[in-house]
């Protein structure tokens, strides 16, 4: 199945500023979930953006946040899964009944907070997303143990380069040339 921008909807998981120094090569996601939420807003598809315990883990990452479009909606959360939060739960039923069964995650941890919510808006009926070279954990064995568990459970592990060339569908346009340059 491929991703189209006109039904899917992105999720950023905990891109938060005490847990993204511990994670393995956490600098390099950086871009490419810039690049995400670029596409993102270029294209129309809606934001979500998760904080898990920003009391604690702090806020979302100024070069992330400067990123998101301007109707992103940021909720904090404390369950690892972002479904286990009424918030987030009903903002992707909100979307989802607008058409928008497609979720693509991206964030941290892709172990914990990444898997759990994956798996259980799999669990509603969702198409799932998860943008390998935008997740990470602490260690390479989680992230690949999260990925084998991801794809065990019938999720789409794909690249930053496959949701946003899926979202744009055909080269020749505006907004090809816009996002193309991103992916240089």
């Amino acid at each position: 199945m491929l991703l189209n921008a006109a039904r899917s909807q992105l999720i950023v998981v905990d891109m938060q500023a005490r847990l993204m120094p511990a994670l393995l090569d956490g600098e390099a996601i950086l871009p490419r979930v810039k690049t995400l939420l670029r596409a993102a807003d270029r294209l129309g598809v809606p934001v979500t953006a998760t904080e898990q315990y920003p009391q604690g883990l702090g806020s979302t990452v100024p070069e992330i946040l400067d990123a998101f479009p301007l109707d992103t909606v940021i909720l904090p959360k404390t369950s690892f899964s972002s479904a286990g939060d009424p918030a987030v739960a009903a903002r992707v039923s909100t979307l989802r009944g607008a058409g928008r069964d497609q979720i693509v995650i991206c964030g941290a941890e892709a172990h914990v907070c990444v898997l759990q919510t994956a798996l259980d808006f799999k669990t509603t009926g969702m198409e799932i997303f998860v943008v390998g070279d935008a997740v990470s954990s602490r260690a390479a064995s989680s992230l690949s143990a999260a990925c084998a568990r991801l794809l065990h459970a019938g999720c789409h592990w794909v690249t930053t380069e496959m949701v946003v060339f899926e979202w744009l569908g055909k080269a020749g346009t505006d907004d090809f040339r816009a996002l193309s340059a991103l992916l240089k």
